[in-house]
This record gives structure tokens, sequence and C-alpha cells, in this order.
């Protein structure tokens, strides 16, 4: 996996992306089906800037949605990167007349939809304040300003008169809060969404977007083990009813590596592949199904195989990029462990072969798993072997045993002793009163530790 840090344009605010040269094993068309509104246009320019292999039809697509809505920063981000990377393409030369139409245009409407919320708020007719707020919130979202988009869904809440009127507010800032990456603001929103009191039909259809939505905060805050248990938890029957963040092959995706990289491997077989509910996204990515098999099935570098197959369709996803190497580590981390276990010695080259990812050496892996005390070994760098940690031996055991049975042993023959002579109304004194008795004490003295 080649990889690099490209200059960026000045005119571009976005940060350095890193940049794939393999090719991935999407359909670029059908990939990017699965999705529509706003996470569709940032997952064309995530893949523009980073694949070399895509990178250019990806933008190419992306100026010419980007011109059919009002987003112009999103459209300046594309017609910069294309400039930067195909500049001989017709997509390259800035649509100067449609940028200025298209600011004046939404000057125009924004304008106008303030207009319509002062007059509602003059006369104090709370539903059409509210829907006046979404309608002003739906076009600083389309117009690419999450912050206004964000502060007028939230003004909705004032005006809220029924259940179904919590689930819009907090759907709209969820969706906004993801595009902004404002994670907390997704969780709290989820708590409320879940704390409402709905109809049996509308829970059905709110459980599976409080999952993803949770799942995906979850994940980007480096909770992979609780995002495992929230993705797997995701009812069925989503569909694409939610594609506006995330759709039903991203639930397998997301789910499953989490699920690899943080549960046990006694327990993936029940909670992941047996697990009913899941199974219906399984089933959309099989690879993900085949590389849990393999784990359960101690086949490690197999799963491994599969997994670094597909990593260059994961390094292209807007949510999983940055969690792709920490996920993919763990999961490593956990083959080698169980690798390990019946062995008590193994060479680099054997550990290299099957666990090293392409292009890196396995020692300072391993060394770093020492140090945080995941593998419970130690380093023979003159032999280039994994040594297991010298255990307690069999004898040693024994021996112990047998020390530790002597000593009950000898403490209850004195409790039994000193029983018998309290039930035989025998008295015991010390050496200073002199006599039989005296020594009597002595005995029970030495045996007992005094009277």
């Amino acid at each position: 996996m080649a990889s690099m840090y490209p200059p960026m344009s000045p005119t571009t605010s976005r940060k350095k992306a890193l940049v794939v040269t393999d090719p991935p094993k999407f359909d670029l068309e059908s990939y990017i089906a699965n999705y529509k509104g706003r996470t569709r246009l940032e997952r064309l320019y995530l893949i523009g800037i980073t694949s070399t292999f895509l990178g250019v039809e990806a933008l190419k697509m992306l100026i010419k949605e980007a011109k059919q809505g009002k987003d112009v920063t999103i459209y300046m981000d594309g017609w910069a990167a294309m400039s930067r990377i195909a500049p001989n393409e017709p997509e390259a030369v800035r649509d100067d007349q449609w940028i200025d139409a298209t600011n004046k245009s939404n000057a125009a409407e924004a304008a106008s939809l303030e207009a319509q919320l002062k007059g509602y708020k003059n006369n104090l007719i709370k539903e059409s304040i509210r829907m006046g707020n979404e309608d002003l919130g739906k076009h600083y979202e389309a117009t690419g300003q999450l912050a206004l988009a964000f502060e007028a869904y939230s003004r909705m809440r004032q005006d809220i008169s029924m259940p179904r009127h919590v689930i819009d507010v907090s759907k709209h800032i969820i969706e906004v809060s993801i595009e902004r990456k404002e994670y907390i603001a997704v969780l709290s929103n989820v708590q409320k969404m879940r704390g409402t009191v709905l109809g049996p039909d509308d829970e059905k259809v709110i459980k599976p977007f409080c999952h993803a939505a949770e799942g995906i905060a979850q994940m980007h805050a480096g909770q992979y083990a609780a995002a495992a248990q929230t993705f797997l938890q995701t009812p069925p029957g989503m569909g694409l009813t939610y594609n506006t963040i995330v759709s039903p092959n991203d639930i397998a995706v997301y789910g499953g590596l989490c699920a690899l990289a943080t549960i046990d491997r006694n327990k993936l077989q029940k909670t992941v592949l047996e697990n009913s509910d899941f199974r219906t996204y399984l089933e959309m990515e099989p690879h993900i199904r085949r590389a849990i098999q393999a784990f359960v099935g101690s086949k490690y570098s197999a799963c491994l195989e599969i997994l670094e197959s597909y990593k260059s369709d994961y390094l292209l996803d807007i949510h999983l990029q940055k969690h792709v190497d920490e996920l993919y580590t763990r999961v490593r981390s956990k083959s080698i462990v169980q690798y390990f276990i019946p062995f008590s010695c193994v060479t680099f080259e054997t550990l290299h072969k099957n666990f090293a990812p392409p292009g890196k050496n396995i020692e300072k892996e391993l060394a770093e798993m020492i140090k945080c005390g995941e593998l419970d070994a130690r380093i023979d760098l003159v032999a280039k072997t994994l040594i297991s940690t010298p255990k307690a031996n069999r004898q040693e055991i024994q021996q112990e045993a047998l020390k530790t049975a002597k000593q009950v042993e000898r403490e209850a023959r004195q409790h039994l002793l000193r029983m018998n002579i309290i039930a035989s109304d025998m008295e015991v004194k010390s050496h200073r009163e002199g006599g039989r008795r005296g020594m009597g004490g002595g005995m029970a003295g030495e045996l007992f530790g005094g009277n």
C-alpha cells in the first residue's frame, strides 16, 4: 500500500489527505448510488483527493452534482482538487458565472425564508415557526452553511407540540452534527430520540437510525467495543431509508471490523455469526463474514489476508479511514496472542510470514505488545525468537501444595489438643507457679503461644 501526502492548494482549507495508489474493489457508480445528500458529495470528494485510481472520475461526478445543487463551497473544493490533480480536464476550469448566480440565489432565498420566519414569530404561530426554522435549516444545510443549519434546527425545539416533532428535530441535528464531526451532539440527540414515546411502527423505523448514528459516534471516539455492540444490535430492515448518513453495507463493515478488533474469539461465533439481526447486514459484505469465520476457525493469516485485500476500500470510506490502521493492528495483535498460546517458542520468520503487514517488520509490534501487557512473552534477539514467559513448573507447585497441607494439619492438631484439655477441665498455668502444673503450662505455651 503506497501512500504519501501531496501538496495542497492554498484555495482550500481541507486537511491533507492520505493518497491510496491501489485500486479499490468497488465500482464507483454502484458504490455512490447507496448514498444521497451531503454525505454523497463528501464521499466523492474524499475519494477524489485520496484515490489515484478513481480520483479524477470521483471529482468529475462531484463537480457535476455540486452544480446541480446550491453548495458553492463543495464545488470550489472539488474544482481546486481537480485543477491540482488533472488541470487539463474541462472540469478544472472554474465556472465563475455559476458561482456568482448561485451565491445571489442562495442569499435571496435565505432572506426570503428569514422574512417568512419573522412574520410567523410576529403572529405567534408555533407550528409555522417550527416549520419556518426547519425550512431555513434545510436551506443552510443545502448551501453548506452547517453551523447556521445547526442553529436553525436547534430553534425548532422551542415550538414542538408532539413526539414526532422531537424525532424530526433530533434527526436533523444528528445528520448535521455527523457532517460537522461533532459526535457528542450526535450521542445526546440519539438519547433524546430513544427517550421519546412512539408507536410500534415508528419505533421500528427509528431504531436502525439511532443504532447507526450512535455506532458512528462511538467509533469516531475510539470506543470500538461499544461501537461493535451498537452495530451488532442494529435491527434489520434499514434499507436505504437513512442513506443520508450510512448504508446497510456500512453497518456490516463497521460492525464486523469493530467486533473482530474487540470481541473474544470464543464469543464471535455467537455474537456475530449467529446474530440473526446482524446477519441481514453481513450477507451484503460476505468477505467480512469470511474474515470472522477464519478468525473463529484459528485461520488467522487467512483472516488478515482478507482484511488486507480490502484495505484500499476502507481507506476511501469517510468514517473508516482514520480508524483502519488501529482496527487492523488490534485484529493482528489478537491473532498473534491466540496463535502463540500453544507454543513455548516461535521464530520471527514464522510470525513475520503469518502476521506482518505488507512492507513492515513484526519485531517492533511484538515489542510494543509485550510492553503493553498484551503478550506474555519475551524476545530473544540473538535467536530471533519469541519465547513464552516461564511459569512455575509442576514439581514446584506440588511441593508448595504439600507444604501448605502440612501446615494446615499441624494447626488442626493444635486446636484439637487445646479443645481436649479444656474438655478435661485441666487448668494450665505459667512457669512462675512451679510444680507439675507449671510444666503443663510450658507445654501448652509451646503449643498455643500462651494461655
